[in-house]
């Protein structure tokens, strides 16, 4: 019996496979329109109300990061937010999104779910994201070229809500009971 990592497949989230999905995470349709002069991509409107809403989930910034493939943003941290919703879209590259539920409260508390987004889904396969408040979240590049991600957070960056916890001291699982890592990730992406 083979316990090789790279032969172990790890469920991953698009839009056609949505199970055990993280309770307030909002997988959105993007819709691509492509002709001989390129394309063109709706990336956040106010009538989306699954993803934007001006007093819950309002606008307050766009930034984007390019990230080389094979680094995750963080290696060894999971992100997280008290007052803020993230909003990933990833436009070239691929990536994964790997979301935790680390709130007590919440009816999917101990998910994990990992998302692909980006190039290798497809025109019909391009979504933006929504990650609630309260979850760990981070994201891999992965493929043979960078990746450029935009999130539209709910609000102004501010550092003292920029919460970090180490992933062993988080001690989030996988499905099959082994401690999350991106190594465990992208072997399963080979």
């Amino acid at each position: 019996m083979k316990n090789n990592t790279a032969e172990r497949k790890l469920p991953i989230l698009t839009l056609e496979s949505q199970e055990n999905l993280i309770d307030g995470v909002v997988m959105h349709r993007l819709k691509v329109n492509r002709d001989d002069r390129g394309t063109l991509v709706e990336a956040l409107k106010s009538d989306w109300k699954d993803i934007f809403d001006p007093k819950l989930l309002p606008f307050a910034m766009q930034y984007y990061s390019i990230t080389k493939p094979g680094v995750a943003r963080d290696e060894d941290l999971w992100h997280f937010h008290q007052k803020q919703e993230d909003r990933f879209v990833t436009i070239l590259g691929s990536t994964i999104v790997a979301v935790y539920d680390a709130r007590k409260n919440s009816k999917t508390h101990g998910v994990l779910n990992l998302f692909r987004q980006g190039e290798e889904n497809g025109d019909e396969g391009q979504y933006m994201l929504l990650i609630p408040i309260g979850t760990y979240h981070g994201f891999l590049a992965y493929g043979t070229k960078d990746a450029v991600l935009l999130n539209f957070p709910t609000r102004l960056y501010d550092p003292s809500d920029e919460g970090r916890i180490l992933h062993e001291v988080a001690s989030v699982k996988l499905a099959d009971d082994r401690p999350f890592s991106w190594q465990i990730v992208r072997d399963s992406l080979k």
